[in-house]
């Protein structure tokens, strides 16, 4: 009965096989169809290691989303060299409600213009990012990932002393301001604040001495992220005339950051240039000097770092080697009950065996009767 229970469960599970397979006696065998199978099982192997780095692999996931942080402060991080001596320049902020932020946050420090050959060389790699990034915008997702791995992108110390006069002036450090639309100033004289506004001591300047060409080292809004790029990072302007004006125009853009390597609230912003000569008599008015004008965004940015699940790479991985992984298994089986004698091959042979007795014992009476009678 345990025997008889037994072949009842093995041809009810034959009957539930859902890949039917032709019998063997019914497929012929060529050179050229081996060689198609070799190339498809080839083709679906490099398939499937490509899909194991598209596993490891990860993506930037932007979403959007009203900002509705009106109360907190923004952050401005400034870097900028111009091409006059400390005493001769000041730099403020102006916002919107006509509130000036002193410069208490900004330090003034006396350099050197020029750069070297190790400064240039790091400005002109800089500058090829950038023009790459402006071309190619899916590699700001490069630099999302890689986050922390590079160096800072600061620009590099002097290597040596130099005894060159210090004829430039850096203005670096951070301030805090309101987060709504603002002028930065980097002009003539030292910034005095009044009931009336604000101005610029710059009576006991000479003219002569104007010159606002200046390099923009950095620029951004937020925290500071080692790794990240911005527009305006490595920018050169150089002018021959002393009355020229500046302009940049920033829109600023609140990003929210989360990636496998760093959580952070950073800003984004793109930029608009132009520059013009102050000609009174020919009605280009205004002063000479350096203006970064910028204004927020009431939108926000949250930027994820998606990777793909386990359970949809096993899918897709299945998708292509499947019909490989079956025809392997199928063989890993044949060989096993081949060589244990189980299954199809055991009935086989004892058919086998069953047919070689039928014929061994119709041949018998034959030879008989194919022997003569003395």
């Amino acid at each position: 009965m345990r025997r008889l229970s037994r072949r009842k469960a093995l041809t009810l599970v034959r009957e539930l096989d859902a890949f039917p397979k032709v019998s063997e006696s019914y497929v012929e065998t060529s050179a050229s169809g081996g060689t198609v199978s070799l190339i498809a099982f080839g083709a679906m192997a490099l398939l499937a290691f490509f899909e194991f780095f598209v596993y490891r692999d990860s993506w930037m996931k932007y979403e959007y989303e009203v900002d509705k942080d009106y109360s907190s402060k923004l952050r401005i991080n400034i870097d900028i060299t111009a091409a006059m001596k400390c005493q001769h320049v000041g730099a403020d902020i102006l916002d919107l409600a006509e509130t000036m932020i002193t410069s208490n946050g900004l330090q003034y420090e006396p350099v050197i213009f020029d750069l070297t050959p190790q400064q240039r060389r790091w400005q002109r790699t800089l500058l090829l990012i950038q023009n790459r990034l402006r071309e190619e915008h899916a590699l700001q997702e490069v630099l999302y990932k890689s986050l922390l791995k590079g160096g800072p992108t600061a620009l590099p110390p002097r290597e040596y002393a130099s005894i060159e006069p210090l004829n430039a002036c850096r203005v670096h450090g951070h301030v805090y301001v309101n987060k709504v639309a603002g002028n930065l100033h980097v002009t003539v004289g030292k910034p005095i604040h009044h009931p009336q506004g604000h101005a610029h001591i710059a009576a006991f300047v000479s003219h002569d001495t104007y010159n606002f060409s200046h390099r923009i080292d950095h620029l951004s809004f937020g925290e500071e992220i080692p790794g990240i790029i911005n527009p305006l990072d490595g920018t050169e302007k150089i002018t021959y005339n002393h009355n020229q004006m500046f302009q940049y125009f920033l829109t600023v853009v609140p990003t929210r950051l989360n990636t496998y390597k760093i959580s952070a609230d950073t800003h984004q912003f793109s930029v608009t240039e132009r520059e013009r000569v102050i000609n009174h008599a020919a009605g280009s008015h205004g002063v000479s000097g350096i203006f970064i004008k910028y204004d927020t965004s009431s939108l926000m940015v949250t930027v994820s770092e998606q990777h793909m699940p386990l359970w949809q790479f096993l899918v897709r991985l299945c998708g292509i080697i499947g019909g490989m992984l079956h025809g392997l298994v199928g063989l890993f089986f044949d060989v096993i009950c081949c060589r244990l004698k189980l299954g199809v091959y055991r009935r086989e042979e004892v058919q086998l065996h069953n047919e070689m007795n039928n014929l061994n014992n119709h041949q018998t009476p034959l030879l008989a009767e194919a022997v003569p009678q003395e």
